[in-house]
């Protein structure tokens, strides 16, 4: 019986050892098939490069081996629609009458805190205006809306539509003519009304179905709805500060 049962054992042992040496088989081949595809692939790349010939990678899924693409592969941009590109060209136009408002402040106040936040808003401003515009020209986009056909009216009497927020040519004009302290005041309350008009033009392309979908018009209308809401409550501060009186 004994000998028997060691028999069993042996057997057993046996069929089990046979069984984990094919599986380790199988993985040592697998793993063989895959370095062998990368190999393949980094000498196909080599000699691409070899040859001044550009080379174009895509990565595989996972537990997939990368692709090497033919040279004349070309990245396409993402859909976009006419929102986002509503959204920017309004943009351009919101952001240059900032821009043209802290242009006033050098000339009209001495208030060092207000001076130093202009020069912040001037500067983040316009150099979001230059994203804008490559943004659409990469897109074969005009930079400035188009305006509705109507050949019986006088364009030059007519008054462009403005931007949630943006002042009015009297607001302007107000602005203008202060001095001192009136012009900080109309200043803040008037870049406030500003700010968030922009905010308001965010949220209303994120209401929108299938527009913000484009990566880069996500990260930029994110970016101004966080920045400027930021800069709204500076100045709601420096308005409640007011009254202690500003450096003149």
């Amino acid at each position: 019986m004994k000998s028997s049962y060691f028999k069993g054992q042996r057997k057993l042992q046996s069929v089990m050892g046979g069984g984990a040496w094919r599986s380790g088989l199988v993985a040592a081949s697998t793993l063989a098939g895959l370095f062998s595809l990368t190999v393949c692939a980094q000498q196909a790349e080599q000699q691409q490069a070899d040859q001044g010939t550009p080379v174009v990678v895509q990565p595989g899924a996972p537990g997939q081996p990368t692709r090497t693409l033919p040279p004349s592969t070309r990245a396409t941009l993402p859909p976009r629609s006419s929102a986002d590109v509503q959204f920017m060209q309004g943009m351009i136009m919101h952001h240059a009458q900032a821009v043209e408002m802290t242009a006033l402040i050098e000339s009209h106040t001495q208030n060092k805190e207000l001076r130093l936040l202009g020069a912040r808003i001037s500067s983040s401003q316009s150099e979001e205006i230059k994203f804008m515009k490559r943004w659409l020209a990469a897109r074969g986009q005009p930079i400035s809306q188009a305006m509705p056909d109507m050949p019986h009216m006088n364009m030059s009497h007519e008054p462009m539509a403005l931007m949630p927020g943006m002042l009015t040519p009297e607001q302007m004009e107000a602005l203008r003519k202060a001095r001192g302290r009136e012009f900080d005041h109309l200043f803040l309350t008037g870049m406030i009304q500003h700010h968030g008009g922009a905010l308001t033009m965010v949220k209303d392309l994120f209401d929108t179905a299938g527009a913000g979908q484009d990566a880069e018009l996500f990260n930029f209308a994110t970016d101004v709805d966080g920045g400027e809401r930021a800069e709204i409550r500076i100045m709601q501060g420096m308005l409640e500060r007011k009254t202690s009186g500003y450096k003149q």
